[in-house]
């Protein structure tokens, strides 16, 4: 038997590969500085784990509606409605196990071969793999240093085309921290206000930004509500990364396909994290705060730190944990770099490339890791600098 030739345009999430590396390598005694897998370090808070064991405890342990019980998607609705200043009605809620199907499922019942998809690139790579593996075009939007992680929006104009069918935005963005400011989403919202085209708004990190604003959402601006479907979640606001549990607001229509396709694969997400997601909703929000202020606080010293490695040049992210390093400066490729430091430094770290072409020439680090280890990290990639300085003088003589 063989696999169907589909599989051959299934891409993974490197993320997980360097881990497994970096786990080979403390299995053979070395120490490591988990850098690569973008997830809080802290705890879920008490008050949800509580609310999980109670719900155990009630027998909340059986099927429940394949589109979430009404309680969690009112919940949704009522903070989505409040944090985006839109309406949203709880029957446009689809609850999820991860954020990942809301990827996938509304792509698998929207696409058509040859539909075209403008995604953002360095991005997400299951957007990218999902799009390729439907049979669909990926046209990539490449994210620029130079606009603050942002993409030309005369360049976006110039891609669209009769056949675009899908439009990704993330905001704030993984890997670059990038924040789309809200004057663009206007100019976005404005190209698209005629097109028979869907947007997946991929909001996964909204709650965790560095501006006095919070982030803009395409929704906010007029006619884009109803051809939006954001993508939200537990797993990064809450360090509920292991709960598995992310939700869909999206247009009545498309929840119910949606809902066939849960049917299909998971009948339902579980229902005693579905009650804890209802006290993480409702209940005290100071520990997203407290967890935000301290990822700034990483945020500020790291990349502070990443701009004194020679070679090295670090722009502020605005957004989400993730610092994406421009390392052209030392000569090595961004792969080169992600091997020297994960072999010779003991630093996990990830590829720009692995998020796509537009990639190469940068590393992901995920500041989701406590302060001391932050700097034990740089203390190591600036040990094994000199493997690039000699080459770097060179050209600079």
């Amino acid at each position: 038997m063989r696999l169907a030739e589909r599989m051959s345009h299934i891409g993974v999430e490197s993320a997980f590969d360097v881990l497994v590396k970096a786990r080979a390598l403390e299995a053979r005694g070395r120490s490591v500085v988990h850098l690569e897998i973008g997830e809080p370090d802290f705890p879920t808070p008490r008050h949800i784990v509580e609310a999980a064991k109670q719900a155990l405890d009630e027998g909340w342990t059986h099927y429940g509606p394949t589109q979430g019980f009404p309680e969690l998607r009112e919940a949704i609705a009522e903070t989505v409605s409040r944090t985006r200043g839109i309406r949203v009605d709880p029957r446009n809620v689809s609850v999820v196990p991860g954020g990942k199907p809301i990827i996938f499922f509304p792509m698998l019942a929207l696409l058509e071969p040859g539909d075209e998809v403008i995604y953002p690139n360095p991005g997400f790579p299951i957007y990218e793999s999902m799009i390729r593996f439907l049979g669909a075009k990926p046209v990539p939007m490449p994210l620029e240093e130079s606009r603050g992680f942002g993409f030309d929006l005369d360049l976006f104009r110039d891609r669209l085309s009769p056949r675009t069918k899908l439009i990704i935005l993330n905001s704030p963005q993984n890997p670059t921290g990038g924040v789309i400011p809200r004057d663009d989403f206007r100019e976005i919202a404005g190209m698209l206000a005629e097109r028979d085209v869907m947007v997946l708004a991929d909001e996964i990190y909204s709650q965790i930004h560095y501006g006095d604003e919070p982030p803009a959402s395409i929704t906010e601006f007029p006619g884009m509500l109803e051809k939006t479907i954001i993508l939200d979640g537990f797993s990064k606001t809450y360090a509920m990364t292991g709960w598995r549990m992310g939700y869909g607001v999206m247009p009545e229509w498309l929840v119910g396909a949606v809902t066939k396709l849960m049917v299909n694969s998971n009948s339902c997400t579980a229902s005693f994290t579905q009650r804890a997601g209802i006290a993480a909703l409702t209940g005290p929000q100071d520990c997203v705060t407290t967890m935000v202020a301290e990822f700034r606080r990483r945020r500020d010293a790291f990349c502070r730190a990443l701009n004194e490695v020679p070679g090295f040049r670090c722009a502020m992210p605005g957004g989400a944990f993730y610092a994406f390093a421009n390392v052209r400066g030392t000569g090595l490729s961004s792969r080169e770099m992600e091997d020297l430091l994960l072999n010779e430094a003991g630093v996990a770290s990830l590829s720009g490339e692995s998020f796509g072409d537009y990639g190469a020439g940068y590393v992901r680090f995920s500041y989701a890791n406590s302060l001391p280890n932050l700097m034990e990290a740089v203390d190591r990639i600036r040990k094994v600098a000199p493997r690039w300085v000699p080459a770097l003088a060179g050209r600079l003589g």
